[in-house]
């Protein structure tokens, strides 16, 4: 049990920097927060008409409760017209500690789960490894970014893909060197 802990400490710091460079560094995902210099007004819109209330919105959408033939109708007359999804909170808050901490846990619980279901395999050689961990990034890519991109054509989608692909490759690499000389 233990071994299989430095490979997850050292797998998910491997995830952890990729995260880093792709939303910082690189800033990969810059088409899913753009600037725009009406932010102040839109804000003061949002705050105007929003209030206190936090919450995801999609506009335009129907009160919870209407009828599909109502709902149909709406849709029908907005199709072709602009629409958007907002995410609104009543007050930012400087959480980075947190946050990274909080990521960087997640993502060693994240390999120290990869690293559990590899150990079941008899004899982990490095491609099967790599490949194990390719599969669970795109597993991963596939069920979340991907999905709500269908519905909701998010901006950075490919951001998500080149994420998955790389990230975890990183975690392949480093597991398919390393897990196959635990199992020795």
């Amino acid at each position: 049990m233990k071994k299989y802990v430095v490979g997850a400490l050292v797998g998910g710091f491997l995830l952890f920097m990729w995260q880093f460079l792709s939303f910082a560094a690189i800033n990969l995902h810059e088409k899913s927060m753009q600037y725009t210099p009406q932010q102040d007004s839109v804000l003061q819109s949002l705050q105007k008409y929003l209030g206190d209330k936090n919450g995801g919105y999609f506009m335009p959408t129907v009160p919870s409760g209407t009828s599909g033939e109502e709902m149909e109708k709406v849709m029908k007359a907005n199709l072709g017209k602009p629409w958007a999804i907002v995410h609104y909170h009543t007050s930012l808050k400087d959480n980075m500690v947190m946050n990274m901490t909080r990521g960087l846990t997640v993502n060693i619980i994240l390999v120290g789960l990869l690293i559990w279901v590899l150990s079941k395999m008899p004899r982990p050689n490095f491609s099967a490894v790599l490949l194990s961990s390719w599969a669970v990034g795109l597993i991963s890519f596939i069920n979340e970014p991907y999905t709500s991109f269908i519905w909701f054509e998010s901006f950075d989608i490919w951001a998500y893909l080149t994420d998955a692909i790389v990230g975890y490759g990183l975690v392949g690499l480093w597991l398919g060197w390393w897990l196959p000389k635990q199992s020795k």
